[in-house]
């Protein structure tokens, strides 16, 4: 089964990492909350009792998701641990995926150099490296992006296609195309 590591700081954006943990856990994806803290609280003052303590180490893990949000994003940004194992991940071509403010991290890294992404209005203005492109989901390799919580959605679907799930039943399933269509 693969698992997936999603990495919260205090002011992750709550839509953004708890729609992605639900899908990819309804595809019976294994995700684990991992926090810089036992309990993190988000930028709407949701807290949440996280799964593991960040360690330093994702080796267990196929994937990673950075959800945004301010600071939270700010927060993965400038913890040096997680730049060096994201880039120790990336090097072993796992699947790396942030939202909304979160490819700041990927920046930080040197993960988007030459490499097409996307993130929340504005946030492209503190990426010097890579090629912004105004969509709901970049895929490029194996990084992911997606631009913020109303786009959360159609980034977990692509996880789950990306970790060979069935990410069209899904969709069906939770009334995805009703409301969206095949976007």
């Amino acid at each position: 089964m693969k698992k997936v590591a999603t990495i919260l700081a205090n002011g992750f954006e709550e839509i953004e990492a708890l729609t992605i943990v639900d899908v990819l856990r309804r595809a019976g994806i294994d995700c684990d909350l991992i926090g810089m803290e036992e309990t993190v609280t988000g930028s709407h003052q949701i807290t949440v009792e996280v799964d593991r303590l960040w360690n330093g180490d994702l080796s267990d893990y196929d994937g990673i998701f950075l959800p945004g949000g301010m600071p939270g994003a700010a927060n993965l940004r400038d913890n040096p641990e997680l730049i060096a194992a994201l880039q120790e991940e990336s090097r072993k071509g796992k699947i790396i995926s942030a939202i909304c403010a979160a490819p700041i991290v990927l920046a930080r890294a040197g993960l988007l150099k030459e490499k097409n992404y996307t993130c929340y209005d504005g946030f492209e203005e503190e990426i010097q490296d890579g090629h912004y492109q105004k969509e709901t989901v970049v895929k490029d390799g194996n990084l992911l992006t997606s631009r913020g919580p109303s786009t959360a959605l159609a980034l977990a679907y692509a996880l789950v296609e990306q970790f060979g799930g069935d990410a069209q039943n899904l969709r069906k399933g939770m009334l995805y195309q009703d409301v969206f269509g095949d976007a």
